[in-house]
């Protein structure tokens, strides 16, 4: 075992929260010459890959003194930050899953995607909540304090508009009338209709409501195959306490072209069990 690698298991050993940054996808050639068969797998490749490099380039700690208990795991060179002289010219979209019912994760993610991005402001985010179990149907109740929360982040001037995913005409209507903020878009997932619901069309367009198309499944990423993610990055590593609170999907896109020119992740995760492992 080298010492990279023996860093990187000491350093996530004693840890307690990771987060981590893939940087821009659009120009990492190690991840550009695999084409993920789902977003599953991207992310999951994402993780493992950002992980290895990183380790590859972290000093052994001196002491035991100097190990954290937060780890931010970024590729600085891949890592595309936006400039205030090109920001009026991009357009910055991002997916939020909530990976756990903690609502404070909504806010620790916009910031976080706004300092990795050196911006002040969000353009639009889409909330994609806790799976819920099959035989439970989503609800207006489970969707409102998800929602209040984005709409202090939309009056905090942190994000400009915010949608949702998944909502049949019923729910979509049903959270349009309750909301303070009106939902700006709705995606939905194709691989359930092949076809827009002539209702959900109809009420979407009376009400000036985008509908999007998507392809991720109802739980981006499992909690095993985060945990075999990280646990391919380096031998040897404790990962079955590790647990996701929630990832950020971003596109930066060219206004004028349309274009994405930078796309990445964001993932937050922490150890369930507070004893350190030596």
């Amino acid at each position: 075992m080298d010492n990279h690698t023996t860093s990187a298991k000491v350093l996530l050993n004693h840890a307690t929260t990771l987060n981590l940054h893939t940087g821009n996808l659009v120009n990492r050639s190690r991840l550009k010459k695999k084409c993920p068969s789902s977003p599953s797998e991207e992310i999951q490749d994402c993780v493992r890959a950002t992980l290895s490099e990183w380790f590859a380039t972290i000093p052994p700690p001196t002491s035991p003194t100097d190990l954290p208990d937060t780890i931010d795991c970024s590729i600085p060179q891949a890592t595309e930050v936006i400039t205030p002289e090109e920001r009026e010219e991009l357009k910055v979209s991002v997916k939020l899953f909530i990976c756990e019912a903690d609502l404070s994760s909504i806010k620790d993610a916009v910031d976080k995607a706004c300092q990795a991005l050196a911006v002040s402001q969000l353009d639009s985010v889409i909330i994609a909540p806790p799976a819920l179990p099959e035989e439970v149907s989503q609800t207006l109740d489970n969707l409102q304090p998800a929602w209040s929360e984005l709409e202090g982040l939309v009056q905090s001037h942190k994000i400009a508009t915010i949608g949702t995913s998944d909502l049949d005409k019923e729910l979509l209507e049903q959270l349009y009338n309750w909301a303070q903020v009106k939902p700006s878009s709705n995606q939905v997932n194709l691989a359930s209709c092949c076809v827009m619901p002539p209702d959900l069309t109809a009420f979407a367009k009376e009400f000036d409501i985008q509908l999007l198309t998507h392809n991720d499944p109802k739980e981006l990423i499992t909690a095993a195959s985060f945990q075999e993610a990280v646990q391919e990055s380096t031998q040897d590593l404790k990962v079955a306490d590790w647990r996701l609170e929630w990832v950020l999907r971003y596109s930066i896109i060219v206004k004028s072209r349309g274009i994405i020119k930078a796309k990445g992740y964001l993932v937050h995760a922490k150890r369930s069990s507070l004893q350190h492992v030596l």
